[in-house]
């Protein structure tokens, strides 16, 4: 693998109690480099049976068409040497930012090329504020990987939301227009429900540019599947060493602008100045990498299980990122980075991690099962995600546990709500576009045309 000229980075995972401190009523619901080269206990997902044929579910693990065609290659990778600008040097050619459109809208985003190389993960115990489930520290290999320069907004993820209804109206038209099979099951997202009380979730605003909250991981997991498909890459979740490593940019201090929390205004949205709410993405300064609000204004999701131990199980031994994950085997804890708009400094370090608790977080919730999708505590309004492109896309045989949900539970009560009519399900891919411009031509035809 290319090496990075990067020095190594300590970083470390925080076990907290993560407290919220506004006190409000809620409704009943309610690389960036510069010429640098690269480089509850349940049964898991593959001991289901038939019954959760469904996006997202166990049973749905095979690779379509679609799923298939995802390109090693796409936009970001250049074969001749930027003259300026940043890049990233790999055997495959050169990775430089770039911004794409989500197909079929107007809406776009940025990537950033993060370098490969090796970094310590897990903090020293000498760094203020630590926790012990930060530790103990153990070297990791990261290969090279795009990253979103900022957090996912409510313009993104509004997107993504919109296809609940379009995946609705296909199924009602006459005749209905794709339709999951068994044959195309890999290809199926489930959306997430309409907001029973968008006075909760939209708490902070909904302007495009805000981060969008309050979504499980689930639902992460599977916006990254429908923009997956709808593009033609392969966007994910970074896992927890992905983050941090991207996080720290080649730092080895509590934050990546050095050890001083009175600096921390500069580079987030925190307790001491967010005004107990969102903001803006990229209003504050980047990391040295370029990327936006790795600290404060939500705390982002990674694809692993929170171990209140820590990393004990590596046992201080080097290992690669792949192998670092810790896939869950239970609903929660899973892992939240970066800290939020409620977080104090400390809890805003590299190294901090943050436990959900998804019993807690849908306490309010009325309905039965409760949502998959979305959570209805005031934690939540602090919680989001940004994405992911791995330089080499993960086999597509592997490509459902980065996407779907993986246990049981969570697959039937996707499906429970979606019986319901709560929440859809439909297939994605790169002719959804035309078959949602169909759907609207034939809504806006008279009756009886």
């Amino acid at each position: 693998m290319p090496q990075s000229s990067l020095p190594p980075t300590n970083n470390a995972t925080l076990g907290r109690d993560y407290r919220s401190r506004t006190a409000f009523a809620v409704a009943a619901i309610g690389l960036l480099f510069l010429g640098t080269e690269s480089t509850r206990s349940e049964p898991p997902a593959s001991n289901l049976g038939a019954k959760a044929a469904l996006s997202g579910a166990p049973g749905a693990s095979g690779a379509s068409a679609s799923a298939e065609a995802l390109s090693a290659e796409g936009p970001g990778l250049v074969k001749t040497q930027p003259s300026e600008g940043r890049f990233v040097k790999t055997d495959e050619g050169f990775m430089v930012p770039y911004t794409t459109t989500i197909p079929g809208t107007e809406v776009q985003f940025e990537m950033l090329p993060i370098a490969g190389g090796k970094f310590k993960m897990g903090s020293p115990e000498s760094e203020k504020g630590r926790k012990a489930a930060e530790g103990p520290q153990f070297e990791v290999t990261v290969d090279p990987f795009w990253m979103g320069k900022f957090e996912i907004t409510w313009s993104e993820y509004r997107e993504f939301m919109k296809v609940t209804d379009v995946f609705k109206g296909l199924e009602g038209m006459k005749p209905p227009l794709r339709q999951v099979t068994k044959d195309n099951q890999a290809d199926a997202v489930t959306s997430p429900s309409n907001l029973y009380d968008p006075t909760f979730t939209f708490r902070n605003g909904q302007k495009p540019r805000l981060p969008a909250v309050t979504m499980s991981q689930f639902a992460a997991k599977q916006y990254t599947k429908w923009l997956s498909l709808l593009t033609g890459n392969f966007y994910r979740l970074p896992s927890e060493a992905e983050w941090e490593y991207a996080c720290r940019a080649g730092t080895t201090t509590a934050y990546s602008f050095g050890d001083d929390p009175s600096q921390l205004g500069k580079y987030a949205w925190c307790f001491d100045n967010s005004g107990e709410t969102t903001h803006d993405v990229g209003q504050k300064l980047p990391n040295p990498w370029g990327l936006y609000d790795m600290y404060g204004n939500v705390s982002e999701w990674v694809l692993d299980q929170y171990l209140p131990e820590g990393y004990k199980k590596f046992g201080g031994k080097p290992t690669n990122w792949k192998y670092a994950i810790v896939w869950p085997t239970k609903l929660y804890p899973r892992v939240l980075r970066g800290g939020s708009w409620d977080a104090d400094a400390a809890d805003c370090r590299s190294a901090s991690r943050r436990a959900s608790n998804d019993q807690d977080w849908r306490e309010i919730d009325p309905n039965s099962p409760k949502s998959p999708w979305w959570f209805t505590e005031p934690d939540a309004l602090g919680v989001g995600f940004r994405v992911i492109r791995p330089l080499k896309p993960a086999p597509s045989a592997e490509r459902s546990k980065y996407w779907d949900a993986g246990l049981q539970s969570i697959s039937e009560d996707a499906k429970d709500r979606v019986d319901q009519g709560r929440g859809a399900q439909g297939i994605v891919d790169r002719d959804l576009p035309a078959a949602i411009k169909k759907l609207e031509a034939e809504r806006k035809a008279p009756e009886g045309k």
